[in-house]
């Protein structure tokens, strides 16, 4: 079977997030909040690092319970820089805790993170049609203005390519690449 070019063949936990998870839409507040702050985690590095810490993140950050998240103390976020299950670094440590409290007013202020963030691509799925991976763009104008206004919401670690990288996780837009067994899965289910 066929898969977009990105994907590590030999690595199970990898092929399974292709076919299971990646451009999949994720409608779920809290899921929403993990995937933005695993993107924002995920800067600098490679999404294979962050996945393959992904159930240590969710151990430590209290499986993304915003509610826990937000009443972290100075010991907790010093705590979180020794835990060699996630990503040691400070500022990315505590962008999660003000990333919790911008989602929580952005939920009071819209009722749902999903219809907030969902609002950029008209609650819709953006359906492309890449013949390579190398086709794929890495930011769009939507991912640019994603950021901009993320930021002007209070988030931190969140550019246009995070946004974007972000989009593509949780299927706001869908790059499978045309070839992929995913792709065609879905032409086949559409028809």
């Amino acid at each position: 079977m066929k898969r977009c070019d990105w994907v590590k063949l030999d690595e199970p936990l990898y092929v399974a997030y292709h076919d299971k998870e990646w451009g999949v839409p994720v409608y779920d507040d809290q899921h929403l909040f993990e995937m933005l702050c695993l993107e924002g985690a995920q800067a600098g590095l490679s999404w294979w690092t962050i996945l393959q810490k992904r159930e240590g993140y969710r151990e430590a950050f209290d499986q993304f319970d915003v509610e826990k998240i937000i009443h972290y103390t100075e010991d907790k976020l010093q705590a979180l820089q020794q835990d060699t299950r996630i990503v040691r670094n400070k500022l990315k440590i505590a962008s999660v805790v003000t990333n919790a409290k911008a989602y929580l007013q952005i939920k009071e202020k819209y009722g749902s993170f999903s219809d907030y963030i969902w609002g950029f691509v008209d609650h819709q799925p953006l359906m492309n049609e890449w013949a390579s991976i190398k086709d794929v763009p890495v930011t769009t104008e939507i991912s640019d203005r994603m950021s901009k206004q993320l930021k002007k919401d209070g988030f931190k670690f969140i550019g246009s390519t995070i946004c974007y990288s972000f989009m593509q996780a949780v299927g706001m837009v869908n790059d499978h690449t045309t070839d992929c067994c995913c792709r065609q899965k879905e032409l086949a289910h559409d028809n």
